[in-house]
């Protein structure tokens, strides 16, 4: 036999061959890549949790600021002035409508401790039906518990709030309040003239000779305008019957008064739409002789306004739960 017949064993391979080096490679980039991702997600899940947990905990921070608001009372037996703010438009869905003007009142009159109410008024006016609710509700209640209610006017007391002051036994003023705008009035605009000039024609169709009645884009009707005209006057002559109910003789012979204008507190006084000069300090001390002042104003909760701040309907939803379950947030 010869050396070249002779078989020689193959040593052993000290590395892998270059295909499967290339595969474990791989498989080891792809565990990386994928412990990554899911660590990424556990992560995002954790976010999501704490985020739904800072959610749930601000709206029910929200909540129970609404109930601990909801919770104060004022029943007390201390002698106090009870003081009711009636504080810009009003109107049925503001803080100075009907709903929570009257509540207030009949809160503050049903207070034992309470010697009497206070108007604090500073609005330019608003519904007269929300006005004549407030007008009808005070004289019931004064009625029924004996009770005087004393008007303060700070900034302005015109129109609609003039309406509700003219309830009071007396009204005081700051010398350079606004007071008085006793009149009515309905606005609007007609776009007919530049519809003419656009070219551009309106097409209205109705059932009922007067239901476009008013309608900005069609030729004003005088018939229809004498109907509203005489409409507001019969507002306007209610507005008038009020305030000469709630002033009296007290009121000078003056047309003027009536007219819509606005007057200075000094001239109200002199017109006899107010009593004299004074704010709520003086009234409380001096009038009412009761210095401790107690206020009973229905303001819309702040966890209700913070839920409305953030836009959260379900902390809206949860307010309205409870109150429908009888809970009393103010």
């Amino acid at each position: 036999m010869t050396e070249e017949n002779t078989a020689h064993p193959v040593p052993p391979l000290t590395q892998p061959p270059a295909s499967v080096a290339a595969s474990g490679w791989e498989r080891a980039t792809i565990e990386k890549l994928l412990m990554a991702s899911l660590r990424e997600q556990q992560a995002a899940r954790r976010w999501r949790w704490f985020g739904r947990l800072f959610w749930l905990a601000l709206i029910g921070g929200a909540v129970w600021l609404a109930l601990q608001s909801g919770q104060v009372t004022h029943q007390t037996a201390s002698p106090h002035t009870a003081v009711v703010e009636i504080s810009g438009e009003i109107a049925a869905e503001s803080e100075a409508s009907a709903e929570n003007v009257v509540s207030a009142v009949r809160q503050a009159f049903e207070d034992n401790g309470a010697q009497a109410v206070v108007l604090l008024i500073n609005s330019p006016g608003g519904s007269p039906v929300q006005a004549g609710i407030i007008n009808d509700e005070i004289h019931r209640l004064k009625a029924m518990h004996g009770k005087k209610v004393y008007a303060v006017v700070e900034e302005t007391c015109a129109s609609a709030a003039y309406y509700i002051a003219a309830a009071a036994d007396n009204i005081y003023v700051d010398k350079a309040s606004l007071v008085g705008s006793i009149g009515v009035l309905m606005d609007g605009f007609g776009f007919t003239g530049l519809m003419d000039k656009l070219g551009i024609e309106r097409r209205l169709m109705t059932a009922g000779e007067n239901k476009a009645m008013l309608d900005p884009f069609s030729p004003q009707d005088e018939s229809q305008k004498a109907y509203i005209q005489s409409m507001l006057a019969e507002i306007h002559q209610q507005f008038i019957e009020v305030v000469r109910k709630g002033r009296g003789d007290r009121l000078e012979n003056n047309p003027d008064i009536f007219s819509g204008l606005v007057w200075s507190g000094q001239q109200a006084v002199a017109l006899g739409l107010a009593d004299g000069l004074g704010n709520l300090d003086y009234v409380a001390r001096e009038v009412v002789q009761a210095e401790d002042i107690v206020d009973y104003t229905q303001r819309e909760p702040v966890g209700l306004r913070l839920a409305k701040q953030f836009g959260m309907s379900i902390g809206q939803g949860i307010w309205q739960a409870a109150s429908a379950a009888g809970v009393k947030l103010r």
